[in-house]
């Protein structure tokens, strides 16, 4: 497994990457390999630098801003 960040919270676990730029498909099937591999249901995030909206895609996987992320004390359970 190779994730940039696991934390662990009570009985949770989030496994995040962070990826300054994700530009364009190659780039973001690199950043969700290694979450994608992690069969287990713990929270799966991607930490940008890009200015975006929040997004989930179909394996559950948060693409979320890092100013978001940082702000909001909510982030991790978004």
């Amino acid at each position: 497994m190779d994730v940039d960040f696991v934390a662990n919270k009570g009985s949770k676990r989030y496994y995040i990457q962070s990826a300054w730029k994700m530009p364009n498909e190659d780039k973001v099937r690199q950043e969700t390999r290694s979450l994608n591999a992690i069969s287990d249901s713990f929270k799966k995030i991607i930490v940008t630098g890009e200015n975006i909206r929040l997004k989930r895609d179909e394996n559950g996987i948060v693409t979320i801003p890092v100013i978001q992320f940082l702000k909001d004390p909510n982030s991790l359970d978004l």
